[in-house]
């Protein structure tokens, strides 16, 4: 059994790669992806996420504005009216990237809070992206009292140090198929150095998807691509990665 903790389904390729969202979810069933997260990004794609999503009770989602996409419409009051659904079990993606849009820094920041905040007080965990940001991220996450909501650091890609600040504001660390890329050897020490009761996998779909789809448009299904990565680093078991990334996912948003 897996569980795939980051995909965006409503940005799939429903032209030519898939005939609609119950194909998708039928090819992770096959693999033995039982549950899936879909991830908000921007306030006007969430009612069609949810609409997409709505006749599959073992899909969740997440509600919130992604750091590259601050510019977008934005109303506090709908990001609270829409993350206060019950079928959203997460406050993200949210977070830093000063790598992409270094200028939009004082808005990132400004979202990012209002979005801990809001986490904090409906006490749902945070869907965390942070690129060339650390010490501003972790410094939000500690000033907002993040430790009382938890979340995950999404799409890791920072090193042990940062994983383990994370770790000590209640943070877990979410693997993606960038750990069977060629060149993420840091990474990689970082995966072999953490304890499997701190990780999820994700595929973070339709992007990064691991080898051997490298190249390919991702999707949830190759989710188990990851766990199987993460096996051969750790010298554990396939289904013990499964099952134990899988009781993590449950404790964390399904508490």
């Amino acid at each position: 059994m897996f569980v795939d903790s980051h995909c965006h389904l409503d940005k799939l390729d429903y032209q030519d790669l898939h005939q609609g969202i119950a194909d998708v979810v039928a090819k992770a069933k096959a693999a033995n992806v039982t549950e899936l997260l879909s991830v908000g990004v921007t306030l006007d794609a969430f009612p069609n996420m949810m609409e997409m999503i709505e006749p599959f009770s073992n899909v969740y989602a997440s509600c919130g504005v992604h750091p590259l996409d601050v510019e977008s419409d934005f109303s506090l009051e709908r990001l609270h009216q829409y993350a206060a659904h019950p079928r959203v079990v997460a406050i993200g993606e949210t977070g830093l990237d000063y790598h992409y849009q270094a200028e939009t820094k004082d808005l990132q920041q400004t979202r990012f809070k209002q979005q801990v905040e809001l986490a904090v007080g409906l006490n749902k965990p945070l869907i965390i992206h942070t690129r060339n940001a650390r010490e501003d991220t972790l410094r939000i996450l500690r000033d907002g009292g993040a430790e009382k909501c938890g979340g995950v650091i999404h799409c890791f890609t920072e090193d042990l140090a940062f994983a383990e600040a994370a770790i000590e504001l209640g943070f877990y660390i979410s693997i993606s198929g960038i750990v069977t890329f060629r060149q993420a050897t840091e990474l990689k020490e970082v995966v072999k150095a953490l304890p499997i009761e701190k990780l999820l996998i994700e595929t973070d779909s339709p992007y990064l998807a691991p080898v051997p789809h490298r190249g390919k448009e991702n999707q949830p299904a190759y989710v188990v691509e990851v766990a199987a990565y993460i096996a051969q680093l750790k010298r554990l078991s396939l289904s013990e990665v499964g099952q134990k990334t899988s009781e993590n996912f449950k404790d964390l948003f399904l508490r």
